[in-house]
């Protein structure tokens, strides 16, 4: 097959479908930055607004409807699109098939190789720094503007008709700010931790990736809330009013709420430093589950019409929670493990055929034996494609929880069964490694695991479309001789391709505590099977193949639903008491109502969604089961001596040709990069952060210029 065909570029149809909606998602993003810039305005405050709410306002939803028009909706809209954005692009097989165009990728990948290597951020881009820099001054001018309006108003005359000197004044007006801009980085906290996200795959981002802008918004987030909270106390002390923290209005800002908020905030913030998160993870982990409290209160403290400009990114996040409840809900079949002498197991479990996922992707995993609260992510090596039966995981004995799990399968009384539950796959909805003339991974220990699965898709690619691959130069860091066996791991268990020796395959081993190869250490993995369970199914998608449309379906549907619902609510029952007595309406009431309502519906949606996918998941459960019922008859000492004999084939004679390996060294990094020829070479990097430092200095150095870095660790 001619590399033309490989190209296969989607139709025109689908072409302009993607454009047209790219294009609206754009022009509502550009809207709403617009609305956030506008917002600390004069023009805002006194003209936009006020002619926007009253053509807004109505007996369905109250002063509440402008907020929701103005800030939910078009997220929610962007939400939507993006869901069937990322089906067309799946329908359209466009993903993986892009051949490398120099002009067109040289410009993104000079924005994407790091300015900043060292530092308190870590390793930043170029487009991390310039958007970095567009948000600061977002901040800067959200807290800085109104505030000079503010003091403009502020006089001894003025101060004096409250009972106030002028800096106490000042003191609540910079302290209202606090907590106004502090709103501004809650609306984006919870998009980058929203793991199945429509939105980040748009802009080429992962949730794991993403993880690191979460940490900034929380630093500063919980900087803010707390000068908030200080400004505020102080405030009220020099006032006389400390009674003040102790009142719950019905009508307006509700202090205590605030406070309960801060403290959940404070608590959760505080377990996140490095040493503690580090020595005491499971504190760490289950202080995260206070952002619950936290978020509730916070929507009491200020009321649900104002809580609609951070509630988007939080419903997304949501139904996401949700989703990845049920799923976990479920134990999957684990067909076997490889252990490797290196304290290090490979999982291999049984997955539908409907279950597509693109290298570099990782899976959320559970075992109730361990911890039943503990939720650990790995990288999947497997290959959808190439292995349409099985996904599998290396996992590394590091912690303790990875060090039990290691204890339990390399236990020589061997285990029937091990349960086992999962959250995901997530990853990137596109990984166009082809784009690059050369490829160079560098990894150190079981940071070769994303290049596993990166390995088996080029080898997908090359044997089944017959196109010509970048050159790989795969770098391994180990410490000792026994980690020669992750090398083993590389080809799957099963269904390798014969074709593979014509894969341009250069492996780079560098063994640093061991002068020699040590003979007493065994370097291949063993195989243990597992005995099939009923209870057990495959792993498969939650919302089955067309995952992408359910998704869009939930969020609009349970949206309108929401909309309709409480229009309702307010038209007959907040409505009348507003207007018909000479009460009002509870705000805190009003806030839990509509709480409420938005995870009723969540909940049934969704529900309902993944019932009826269920249906066709269990008809191939089933199909799956009779298929090993069948071949019952095969005893595990067979398979393992038939996957035993597997590596032994040409496939595993043109890896080992493939691999040189050096003891007593560590990888001169420069000299090995310096020597990789070609226009575009794509330098992957997986490992600790001394290394992706190093390789990330030397990428960035004015030296070389076809160097195009990209750090694919999952850090914390």
């Amino acid at each position: 097959m001619a590399q033309e065909e490989v190209k296969r570029s989607p139709s025109k149809k689908y072409v302009m479908i993607q454009s047209t909606i790219k294009l609206l998602m754009v022009l509502v993003f550009l809207g709403l930055i617009l609305i956030f810039i506008m917002m600390p305005t004069n023009t805002f405050k006194k003209i936009w607004f006020p002619q926007f709410q009253a053509k807004t306002n109505s007996t369905y939803f109250g002063a509440q409807g402008s907020r929701i028009l103005m800030f939910t909706f078009p997220v929610l809209l962007m939400g939507t699109l993006g869901c069937v954005y990322l089906h067309i692009a799946k329908i359209s097989n466009e993903s993986n098939i892009e051949v490398y165009n120099g002009k067109k990728h040289e410009a993104i990948s000079i924005w994407k190789n790091p300015m900043i290597v060292k530092g308190p951020l870590g390793i930043v881009s170029g487009i991390e720094i310039t958007f970095l820099v567009m948000f600061i001054a977002l901040l800067v001018w959200s807290f800085g503007t109104p505030l000079y309006n503010n003091f403009a108003t502020i006089t001894s005359k003025s101060a004096a008709e409250d009972g106030d000197k002028v800096w106490q004044e000042k003191l609540e007006a910079v302290g209202l700010r606090f907590g106004l801009v502090g709103n501004i980085c809650l609306t984006f906290l919870f998009f980058p931790v929203t793991r199945g996200s429509s939105l980040l795959p748009i802009f080429g981002l992962t949730s794991e990736g993403c993880i690191k802008y979460h940490i900034w918004l929380g630093h500063v987030l919980m900087t803010l809330f707390t000068s908030h909270g200080i400004c505020y106390i102080i405030y009220w002390i020099s006032t006389n009013q400390i009674s003040q923290m102790l009142k719950w209005n019905k009508v307006g800002v509700s202090n205590v709420a605030g406070e309960i908020s801060l403290l959940a905030g404070l608590f959760l913030w505080v377990a996140t430093i490095p040493k503690i998160r580090r020595k005491m993870f499971e504190l760490f982990f289950y202080t995260h589950y206070l952002y619950i409290l936290f978020i509730i209160f916070f929507i009491f403290h200020i009321g649900i019409s104002f809580a609609y400009i951070m509630l988007p990114g939080f419903y997304l996040f949501l139904v996401d929670r949700y989703l990845r409840f049920l799923q976990s809900r479920r134990e999957v079949r684990l067909v076997s493990t490889r252990v490797l002498p290196c304290e290090t197991v490979e999982l291999n479990f049984s997955k539908g055929h409907g279950l597509s996922y693109n290298p570099t992707s990782v899976i959320f995993i559970n075992v109730p034996s361990i911890s039943k609260l503990q939720w650990h992510p790995f990288t999947i090596t497997s290959n959808s494609k190439l292995e349409p039966e099985t996904l599998s995981v290396v996992i590394k004995s590091e912690g303790t929880w990875t060090q039990k799990l290691y204890q339990l399968l390399s236990s020589p009384s061997p285990i029937d069964r091990l349960r086992i539950s999962v959250e995901g796959p997530y990853g990137p909805a596109s990984t166009n490694y082809l784009r690059h003339e050369s490829l160079v991974m560098v990894s150190g220990g079981s940071g070769i695991t994303p290049f596993i699965s990166i390995i088996r898709e080029l080898i997908y690619l090359s044997t089944t479309f017959k196109c010509k691959t970048p050159n790989i130069v795969l770098i391994c860091s180990f410490k000792n001789t026994s980690y020669l066996s992750m090398l083993d791991l590389i080809l799957p268990i099963s269904n390798t391709p014969s074709e593979i020796s014509n894969l341009q395959l250069q492996i780079e081993v560098y063994i640093t505590r061991d002068k020699e190869f040590k003979s007493d250490i065994p370097i291949h993995p063993k195989t243990l099977w597992f005995k099939p369970n009923p209870t057990d199914v495959p792993i498969h998608a939650m919302l089955g193949p067309n995952s992408w449309i359910w998704l869009g379906a939930i969020i609009s549907s349970s949206f309108i639903i929401f909309l309709v619902i409480i229009g309702i609510i307010t038209q007959y029952y907040i409505f009348p008491i507003d207007h018909n007595t000479n009460k009002i309406f509870s705000f805190p009431l009003r806030s839990f109502l509509s709480m409420v309502v938005i995870c009723v519906f969540i909940v049934v949606v969704a529900s309902v969604a993944v019932l009826w996918n269920k249906k066709n998941n269990a008809k191939e459960a089933k199909q799956i089961q009779n298929l090993e019922g069948s071949s019952s008859t095969v005893s595990p000492n067979s398979m393992i001596y038939n996957a035993d004999r597997e590596l032994e084939s040409l496939p595993y004679q043109s890896l080992v040709q493939a691999t040189n390996v050096h003891y007593g060294e560590r990888p001169d990094f420069k000299r090995l990069l310096f020597e990789i020829k070609g226009s575009s070479v794509g330098v992957l990097v997986s490992g600790p952060k001394k290394l992706r430092q190093d390789v990330a200095a030397i990428c960035s150095s004015s030296l070389v210029e076809n160097l195009h870095f990209e750090s694919i660790s999952f850090t914390w």
